[in-house]
């Protein structure tokens, strides 16, 4: 049986007591970096027509079904009777509704009272630009009928109410990756079921 010098022994274990203490501080470094730079947590977002009609909505705080439901009334009533003069931000129920009117549809999000209200009118025309370059002038009829690729975009830039990326190169390729995964997915589908359907002749 080998032996190891002593000297050796606790030279390794002064460097891993050593390791852990940096990491231990870098930690620490980190959490108390991350409480001084917030980030703008939006509670939910909403597209409303004019007429009042919702077109798409996310959730990143829990509401019940009534709550939302009276959320949604609310605010359309109150977004809708503005004149298109007055500011872009709301107090409302303790928070803040951003919100912005492109053609006929208004993009509204609730944030924080302390968040900052400019950030997030820039976060509303980032995912507008992004829609805009997705279908090419975007219309309402588009939601309506693409409603599901609108989530998608919306989920590629917000992550439980936190600008996640503001690249839109990076969106935009996200997004016909995801494409050409779906028509992947149809193609194969298709032949599957012509697959199916010649066997069971």
């Amino acid at each position: 049986m080998i032996t190891k010098p002593v000297g050796v022994v606790c030279r390794k274990t002064l460097v891993n007591r050593v390791t852990r203490l940096w990491l231990w501080l870098w930690l620490q470094l980190q959490l108390q970096l991350r409480a001084l730079i917030r980030f703008e947590m939006i509670q939910f977002v909403l597209l409303i027509s004019r007429q009042g009609k919702v077109r798409l909505t996310k959730w990143y705080s829990p509401y019940s079904q009534k709550e939302r439901s009276k959320v949604i009334r609310e605010l359309s009533g109150m977004i809708l009777s503005r004149a298109p003069k007055q500011c872009n931000f709301v107090e409302w129920r303790g928070y803040k509704v951003v919100y912005k009117r492109y053609a006929s549809l208004f993009f509204c999000m609730c944030i924080d009272q302390d968040d900052n209200e400019l950030e997030v009118l820039e976060i509303i025309h980032h995912f507008v630009e992004i829609l805009d370059r997705y279908f090419g002038s975007v219309c309402e009829l588009d939601l309506i009928f693409n409603f599901h690729k609108a989530y998608y975009i919306l989920d590629e830039i917000l992550i439980a109410g936190e600008l996640q990326e503001s690249s839109k190169k990076t969106v935009a390729r996200l997004i016909a990756a995801q494409d050409s995964l779906v028509e992947t997915a149809k193609e194969e589908a298709s032949s599957l079921s012509t697959i199916i359907a010649q066997a069971t002749k």
